[in-house]
């Protein structure tokens, strides 16, 4: 072996043994938060003021906003004065019929949930906005709404959160 091959070899284990001892790590939690000017946030619970209403669908929604903001940042949920406030209502939950059969019945339904949200930022007030955020689902018409709903509320209610969670810290 001449000194080229030696050199290449001793390169080869040096950069594989470099390699192999670093490693890079990625979080895709979608939080853009400045935790040294933001430390709170104040997620208020979200009353159902829509004519038609599901009884569970109220506290299924608050429980999985404020789910997602515990489990994606590190602000801490307080009652009042948050550095963030999240607040709102649920404004619709409606039924319609989607698809019709060759029969001329029914074929689908499509369940949706619309809630308004006011967000206030204190930290920065350009970030305040005040918008709705819809989800929809559709079942078989074969089936009854009450053996389906609390399945796709709760994909709802995990969707619009999901969406509200993006629209105020993950700046997307």
């Amino acid at each position: 072996m001449d000194w080229t091959s030696k050199i290449r070899i001793i390169v080869c284990v040096a950069v594989m043994a470099v390699l192999s001892g670093c490693s890079v790590s990625y979080k895709f939690n979608g939080a853009s938060i400045d935790y040294t000017k933001t430390k709170t946030i104040q997620i208020a619970d979200f009353p159902i003021r829509a004519s038609y209403v599901w009884g569970p669908m109220g506290p299924m929604f608050n429980n999985e906003l404020k789910d997602q903001f515990a489990n994606h940042t590190r602000l801490t949920q307080v009652k009042r004065n948050g550095d963030m406030k999240i607040e709102g209502e649920i404004t619709q939950y409606t039924q319609r019929n989607k698809s019709v059969s060759s029969e001329g019945y029914s074929a689908q339904t499509e369940l949706t949930m619309t809630v308004n949200v006011r967000f206030t930022n204190n930290a920065n007030h350009n970030e305040d906005f005040e918008r709705s955020f819809s989800a929809s689902q559709s079942y078989e018409t074969t089936r009854s709404l009450n053996s389906v709903q609390e399945e796709l509320v709760s994909q709802m209610c995990k969707s619009i959160c999901e969406e509200i969670f993006n629209a105020t810290v993950a700046n997307w």
